[in-house]
């Protein structure tokens, strides 16, 4: 390979209780002094003047202080230097005396004159990974460093140092096991179980594979939001790309679909008013089975799974059959078509509190809702699945107190870009619905005063 397609050899020093020199005392020296103090160096300052930041360190006794203009001298037993003034002929002199003293040097914002760079980093100690464009252009690797932040969890560093403490045990397996076996934890439900903060599990995972057990699966419970792919969870989009088959409901927006990884089998067990794919019992059966030949199994479910989502009944289930899952909560229904339709679900002014319900008719065909409750002023009520049951349960809220022309709305398809928003009144809002011949998508009803809010607080366009 040309060594000009390979300007930098990538390496990472340990740098404990080393001593570094930085030339220069304002804001871009202190953000190279917090990277080498979370590296464990000893910082030494050359500057006349430093910033409050850097005071504050030296007086803890992190950073020492040398009040004087840069001298050669100073170099003298540093492992690396940084040239971080404002002035390129001091930081021109500091890099040619570092280059005489074989010490690195590292000129900011000057790669040519730089020895060394220091690349876009992402921390999840003791895991490291850093990010270099050699110098081109360092608003690319800011970006990839974005990137990558969301796909690795917080807690990567808990597992990393789990594997470190159990290193001993697993290397007195054959090598040729060695590799298999870690790779069978990190598949399995450990590394989650560490993430949520349960060690013990993690250890019984460890323990069941050393003893020659298969692996084990595990059901993401996941709510995959309202329906724009913008909403989703980090936690989500991971374990989107970390499954080996994926149950979707019928409300799941095809563009979230995707985003599951690409060679995950997908199995679609929707349900429609009256036009059940799979009954409730067979995907509780169907996530215990598949969990137990041992695959990662991602239950995707519109919204919250726990807002009118049967997720409990899921899970339950899961429980009694001794499957590892967890959960990943979603934006609910109505957090997101709310949001996106210019509603607040509540207001100082016009609701102080707010009421989730569900406008599904029970198997005789009948509403049993609390209507006495739901016909309050000073409240907002969010009726999920209620564009069907939309003239009755207008006209029991007005039936039980609720003024005729008191707002109402319904939200058809939320947060994507087919977003239909209707505003009326419970008088008016059933007949502005039965005449429109395209709402036939998945909606929301919003029952309050916040509706009238929508008129200058709207800013999602829809269609």
């Amino acid at each position: 390979m040309d060594t000009a397609d390979f300007t930098y050899f990538p390496m990472f020093v340990d740098l404990r209780a080393q001593p570094v020199l930085v030339v220069g005392g304002g804001e871009v020296a202190a953000r190279k002094i917090r990277l080498l103090l979370k590296s464990g160096a000893r910082p030494q300052v050359v500057a006349r003047q430093v910033n409050p930041e850097i005071t504050a360190l030296a007086a803890d006794g992190r950073v020492r202080i040398i009040d004087s203009g840069f001298a050669a001298g100073q170099l003298q037993g540093c492992r690396l230097c940084i040239a971080a003034t404002d002035d390129a002929a001091i930081n021109a002199e500091v890099a040619r005396a570092a280059e005489a003293a074989g010490v690195l040097c590292n000129v900011v914002d000057d790669p040519l004159a730089s020895r060394f760079i220091t690349p876009s980093i992402i921390e999840r100690a003791p895991v490291t990974v850093a990010i270099s464009t050699a110098g081109a252009a360092p608003v690319l690797a800011r970006r990839l460093r974005e990137r990558i932040e969301t796909l690795l969890p917080a807690g990567y560093g808990d597992v990393a140092r789990f594997m470190q403490r159990h290193r001993a045990r697993v290397r007195q397996l054959p090598v040729a096991l060695r590799r298999q076996l870690w790779e069978d934890f990190l598949d399995g439900p450990g590394p989650e179980r560490l993430l949520a903060g349960d060690e013990v599990a993690a250890v019984f995972e460890l323990e069941s594979l050393l003893g020659g057990a298969a692996p084990r699966g595990e059901v993401y419970l996941v709510g995959a939001g309202p329906g724009d792919p913008d909403l989703l969870t980090f936690r989500a989009l991971r374990l989107m790309q970390q499954c080996d088959v994926v149950l979707y409901d019928a409300l799941i927006a095809p563009a979230i679909v995707d985003l599951v990884r690409r060679d995950a089998e997908r199995v679609y067990v929707g349900k429609r008013r009256a036009n059940h794919t799979l009954p409730q019992e067979d995907i509780n059966s169907e996530l215990v089975r598949r969990a137990r030949a041992g695959q990662r199994v991602l239950r995707l479910k519109g919204g919250d799974p726990f807002v009118f989502g049967r997720g409990g009944e899921e899970i339950e289930e899961l429980a009694a059959a001794g499957i590892p899952f967890q959960v990943v909560p979603g934006i609910s229904a109505a957090n997101g078509c709310a949001a996106y339709a210019g509603i607040p679900l509540t207001h100082r002014d016009h609701a102080q509190s707010c009421v989730f319900v569900t406008g599904h008719r029970r198997k005789d065909g009948s509403l049993d809702l609390h209507w006495d409750a739901l016909a309050r002023p000073g409240q907002t009520v969010v009726i999920y699945m209620g564009r069907t049951a939309l003239p009755e349960l207008c006209a029991e809220l007005v039936r039980h107190g609720l003024p005729p022309d008191w707002p109402a709305a319904l939200v058809e398809q939320g947060t994507t870009r087919a977003q239909q928003v209707f505003c009326g009144t419970l008088q008016t809002l059933p007949a502005i619905i039965s005449a429109r011949e395209d709402v036939g998508g998945a909606s929301l009803v919003i029952v309050g005063e916040v509706v009238r809010l929508r008129e200058r607080l709207q800013w999602f366009g829809g269609r």
